[in-house]
């Protein structure tokens, strides 16, 4: 009697948690799958590419070695400066090290980078603050070190 109990109520939890793991899963792939396309877009020597992982908006918070700047538009004209051809920009590797659900529309990831390049290579941390607008993640607020 009480095995069957015990199964009974493990069989509830699987059927109540199931579609939460399912759907964080489904989310935490979404985002992984953005992150990996620019990686991809970065290294075809694509920066408007790689910033469609992005919110395009005046509110995206980009934080780097000079400070905090708000804008998309600021932060695409930031990369272009610092990265004006493909031997400053080189080829990116980026490692994800954390990602963590915060609510059904945020999620915060901690990860590595690097750009191995001819101009000298460089590396660094980065933590990102992800939201799901109409559907999409985007990337709201970045730090970059």
């Amino acid at each position: 009697m009480k095995t069957q109990l015990l199964k009974c109520m493990i069989m509830i939890m699987l059927v109540c948690a199931g579609p939460v793991i399912i759907a964080r899963d489904r989310n935490e792939k979404a985002i992984k799958t953005m992150l990996t396309a620019q990686v991809t877009q970065w290294n075809n020597g694509n920066i408007d590419g790689y910033m469609h992982g992005y919110w395009e908006d005046d509110s995206l918070l980009f934080i780097g070695s000079k400070g905090p700047r708000y804008g998309y538009g600021v932060t695409l004209t930031r990369y272009k400066e610092a990265y004006p051809d493909t031997a400053h920009m080189g080829r990116l590797t980026s490692t994800i090290t954390r990602i963590q659900k915060l609510s059904p529309k945020y999620y915060f990831v901690v990860g590595k980078w690097a750009l191995k390049r001819s101009v000298g290579d460089v590396s660094g941390s980065y933590t990102l603050l992800l939201r799901k607008l109409k559907g999409k993640w985007v990337v709201v607020a970045d730090h970059s070190s």
